[in-house]
């Protein structure tokens, strides 16, 4: 749940999680975004458990995703990169 009372944001705009529409305000990390709207797997261990947020700085990288720009994917921390209008995430939990 994002905190709103007496926070000045920019305009909100929406990128793609796993096909599912995620609202994000400027400055949001992809982590930051999926956290406030409940999406809490990241990816999927070797066990095929889901994994969410560990350490949220870009150390742990339990939080890799895959976002995808037309045909070519690269793996990312969700935690480190910034949510970007019309962007395209896939964490594979869905699989």
């Amino acid at each position: 749940m994002r905190k709103t009372e007496g926070v000045l944001r920019g305009e909100p705009f929406a990128f793609s999680v796993d096909g599912d529409a995620i609202q994000a305000y400027p400055g949001e990390t992809i982590a930051t975004a999926m956290l406030a709207a409940d999406a809490t797997g990241f990816r999927r261990d070797r066990s095929g458990r889901a994994r969410g947020l560990f350490c949220n700085m870009g150390v742990c990288s339990e939080c890799l995703v895959h976002v995808r720009d037309g045909d070519v994917s690269r793996r990312v921390r969700a935690c480190l990169v910034p949510a970007a209008p019309g962007m395209t995430v896939e964490t594979g939990i869905g699989e």
